[in-house]
């Protein structure tokens, strides 16, 4: 499938729900602020939140009050080119050539899909003829090497790892280290599923980044959020928490097409403004796709 044909379906869930409730507002009836009052709760029951749906409907109804918004279709069209719009800027591709290795450091929260994200991931930088070099920096949860070993069986990669409740940060340095020795153009660090909330554990991450920095005082280039988009509005509360302690330069969004609550990426892109990376639309291994913005938004209402 293309690009769009494989965000459409991911979407189905979100535009089915969407496109249900825009419909039962203005099918047949004359738009007026009571129905954008109605259209702006249908946006915000897509998790697309208060802040970001009154932006949103707010923009198309200045469309409207301009006569360019009169049938279901143009109000469609209208909502489809303000979210486009709004995550436009978030539409950076990853550029991993501008240093080797180029270290990037995989956060997340159990169960978001980020070792399987970071097996994703590793096969398209294969496909670019990248020599790819994984470090196991979760070393509390039990079977989390395990689980990046198989993966990294199945892609020829190998994998920098400590025995079990070992530092972390010391398996970043080493991995950093090997990486170097190696001419390794790639560099995944997986870390432990973390709850957001735990301040202690937020300290170890930026122990991990400080370490690396010994070694590679650039690294690591990139430091790349995974959240899953079945937890909807909880997913913004995570970015947040680990954009503040940690200064995200980047997300991948998982599992958007289990989920109606894929218009949690725009108020990401409203209040963030963080670089979506690429977005995870089912479970094979070619299902994670690089975002853009235009496709993203077509098929909210395509």
């Amino acid at each position: 499938m293309s690009f769009f044909e494989k965000i459409k379906e991911g979407l189905s869930k979100t535009r089915a729900q969407l496109q249900t409730q825009i419909e039962w507002i203005v099918k047949g009836k004359t738009l007026d602020d009571a129905a954008f009052d109605a259209i702006e709760e249908a946006v915000i029951l897509a998790d697309v939140g208060i802040q970001t749906a009154e932006y949103l409907v707010s923009a198309v109804k200045d469309r409207w009050k301009l006569g360019q918004v009169k049938t279901e279709a143009d109000l469609k069209q209208a909502m489809s080119a303000e979210i486009e719009k709004l995550l436009l800027p978030c539409e950076v591709p990853l550029i991993t050539d501008k240093e080797k290795p180029y270290v990037i450091l995989m956060l997340g929260v159990n169960g978001v899909g980020k070792t399987t994200t970071i097996a994703k991931l590793a096969r398209l930088f294969q496909e670019d003829r990248k020599k790819i070099l994984f470090g196991a920096c979760d070393t509390f949860r039990a079977a989390a090497v395990e689980q990046l070993e198989v993966w990294a069986g199945r892609l020829g990669v190998d994998v920098i790892k400590h025995k079990d409740g070992s530092d972390p940060a010391a398996v970043a340095y080493d991995a950093t280290l090997a990486a170097k020795a190696r001419g390794i153009d790639i560099l995944l660090l997986d870390t432990a599923g973390r709850l957001h909330t735990k301040v202690n554990l937020m300290e170890e991450m930026k122990k991990i980044k400080r370490v690396v920095q010994k070694e590679m005082a650039t690294a690591p280039h990139e430091t790349v959020l995974v959240v899953d988009a079945t937890n909807g509005q909880n997913a913004i509360i995570q970015a947040q928490a680990f954009h503040d302690a940690l200064t995200l330069t980047g997300i991948v969004v998982t599992k958007l097409d289990g989920t109606a609550k894929g218009g949690f990426l725009l108020p990401i892109a409203h209040t963030l403004k963080l670089p979506i990376r690429f977005v995870g639309v089912g479970e094979k291994m070619d299902d994670l796709i690089p975002f853009r913005a235009k496709e993203f938004a077509t098929a909210m209402f395509e």
